[in-house]
């Protein structure tokens, strides 16, 4: 191989735009939707709700956290004030006033389904519903949360 033909190094600066294609089958909420068994309003509120959700950070964590190590004015531990910013907040408050709005009993197969990601069968029987209670527990509940997003 010549010079020539040597690979040319990239520039960090100059790398291209990627375009990524997203399945949406690949979220419960998206597989229902394209069978058409959620409405288009109700899918919406959804990937609103879980949004919000991965905006405010509620998930857990899975992977060693390396942040600093928060500072306390005490001896023996870390200082329990953790520093969120404002969209975070925002979010958060979203997140939980949608909850609110769906009601006691819709807000757990919301949680499962559309912002842990459980399947329709999971979460029945982790609930402990029989077969296809689920989604129609689940279309109420969207239901509510697009009223509370005022999707129309």
């Amino acid at each position: 191989m010549g010079p020539n033909n040597a690979p040319k190094a990239r520039s960090s600066k100059a790398r291209a735009a990627r375009s990524v294609t997203v399945n949406l089958a690949e979220s419960p909420l998206g597989w229902l939707f394209s069978r058409q068994l959620v409405t288009r309003r109700q899918f919406d509120a959804g990937e609103q709700l879980r949004s919000d959700w991965e905006r405010a950070q509620l998930a857990p964590r899975i992977t060693m956290a390396w942040d600093a190590a928060p500072v306390s004015g005490r001896r023996g531990g870390s200082g329990s004030d953790v520093d969120l910013g404002g969209a975070q907040i925002d979010a958060k408050r979203r997140f939980q006033s949608a909850i609110d709005a769906a009601g006691p009993g819709l807000s757990d197969i919301l949680w499962r389904v559309v912002c842990s990601g459980e399947g329709m069968r999971e979460a029945e029987s982790a609930l402990g519903w029989p077969a296809r209670a689920g989604k129609l527990v689940l279309t109420l509940a969207l239901d509510r949360i697009a009223d509370y997003y005022r999707i129309r």
